[in-house]
């Protein structure tokens, strides 16, 4: 039985935390269901159908989401991928996407996709606590060279028991919180008046080029771009800016 995306659209119009996307092969959006139109600040589906990302986004995002669309138009997966969306008010939220190919009698039509919105941590979970140790040494220690081996030991787990519990309590892997927490800080400083460069390695990073290619796989945008949007005033009706939510 095949079911169509027409179909499948309007059961991901009953989900406020789960962003639901088609695209053809050119980019433009076929399908969204309404948690991303109203993420966008929009309305209506029929303003989303239609167009690109880079009509529907700022410059410094939509050319981003335009390459990682490509990248999969050629084939590639991209599974629990952790990004974070901007909203109007300058506060992230995370989520955890995922893009495949949308294929059609053995041809790549266009891409189809999920974001969802990273949920709270399971506290009722057996190894909370341990986990919890975990996590507060990872915020404490970020800025450090850390081992997922070390971070088993702290939590008298073997590697493949953390990384399970963690999925299970966190929704992510330890390299996916340690990530998280990295990001967050960056974005932060990035407020401030320090180089980009000194930001990065603050935050763990090992050089600039390292630290700005995983902000802007994360975040949508470059370190400096995000820094300009950031010092910016905020508009009252400025639209809803997500880096993943409506990042289709």
């Amino acid at each position: 039985m095949k079911i169509s995306a027409d179909e499948i659209e309007p059961l991901f119009d009953a989900l406020p935390d789960v962003v639901f996307f088609v695209k053809d092969v050119a980019g433009r959006y076929t399908h969204a269901n309404l948690t991303l139109v109203r993420r966008l600040g929009l309305k209506r589906r029929d303003q989303v159908i239609g167009k690109s990302v880079t009509e529907l986004f700022p410059s410094t995002m939509g050319g981003s989401y335009a390459a990682q669309d490509k990248r999969v138009l050629g084939g590639e997966l991209i599974e629990n991928q952790l990004e974070v969306h901007i909203f109007s008010n300058r506060a992230p939220g995370w989520c955890l996407t995922c893009k495949r190919p949308l294929i059609v009698r053995d041809e790549v039509r266009g891409v189809i996709g999920i974001s969802r919105d990273l949920g709270q941590p399971d506290g009722r979970h057996p190894t909370y606590d341990r986990l919890r140790r975990v996590l507060n040494y990872m915020n404490e220690h970020y800025a450090e060279s850390l081992r997922v081996r070390a971070l088993a030991e702290l939590a008298a787990l073997s590697i493949a028991q953390l990384e399970r519990h963690f999925r299970r309590v966190f929704q992510l892997t330890p390299q996916q919180v340690l990530t998280k927490i990295r990001i967050e800080a960056a974005m932060r400083s990035l407020q401030g008046n320090d180089s980009v460069a000194s930001i990065g390695l603050s935050c763990g990073f090992v050089d600039q080029s390292a630290f700005a290619r995983q902000f802007k796989a994360t975040v949508g945008m470059t370190p400096r771009d995000y820094r300009t949007m950031a010092s910016a005033p905020v508009e009252k009706e400025d639209r809803t800016t997500t880096v993943s939510s409506a990042k289709p």
